[in-house]
């Protein structure tokens, strides 16, 4: 593994990894049974919590991070058959799994309640658990020290965001959130009694 791996364009890139993610995180918005509804989502406002200029700042940092990792996947050649490639194919696929099951509680879910059931009794944001684990299996998979170093950025970036994202639930479900919140770890655990 070497912090910057040779640039070249070629179609064993690891593009090929963020274009499945984006298939995997985008195209399901699209589908009915999901409680997306996708006008409103891109209406001011609509589709995220309201951040206050920090957390704003910070978003936005992380949104240009997320798109270095993009244009920098694109020159981003895969070692071809080495154990590093498979051990990245593996973590990615777990991450993607752990984001699938993720959505399930979402297309069954009433709009008006929290989604509390599921995956989300062990974490209260097991999509940004998902995407972490596929980042970094993304990162093995390249050999790059430098995908990896900005996935660490991407994921302590997301703390601001994950903060935004609670006190918006705080303020949308009330006491019912806030009781999940006292039960559910933030990121990974046992559920609390």
């Amino acid at each position: 593994m070497s912090l910057i791996p040779a640039f070249e364009i070629g179609v064993w890139n690891t593009w090929i990894f963020m274009a499945a993610w984006l298939f995997f995180h985008i195209v399901p918005l699209t589908w009915p049974i999901f409680r997306y509804d996708i006008k409103a989502m891109f209406k001011k406002g609509a589709a995220s919590p309201p951040y206050n200029k920090t957390e704003k700042i910070i978003n936005n940092f992380g949104t240009v991070v997320w798109v270095i990792l993009f244009i920098y996947s694109i020159f981003l050649p895969l070692p071809l058959g080495t154990p590093l490639l498979y051990a990245g194919i593996a973590l990615f696929v777990v991450g993607l799994i752990i984001c699938e099951i993720a959505g399930i509680p979402w297309a069954t879910a009433p709009v008006d309640e929290p989604i509390t059931r599921g995956i989300y009794r062990y974490s209260r944001h097991p999509i940004y658990i998902g995407v972490f684990v596929q980042y970094i299996g993304i990162g093995i998979a390249s050999a790059s020290g430098l995908f990896l170093l900005l996935t660490v950025v991407q994921i302590a970036l997301s703390a601001s965001v994950v903060a935004a994202e609670e006190r918006f639930c705080c303020e949308r479900y009330g006491n019912t959130y806030r009781e999940y919140m006292n039960r559910t770890p933030r990121w990974i655990g046992m559920p609390k009694s």
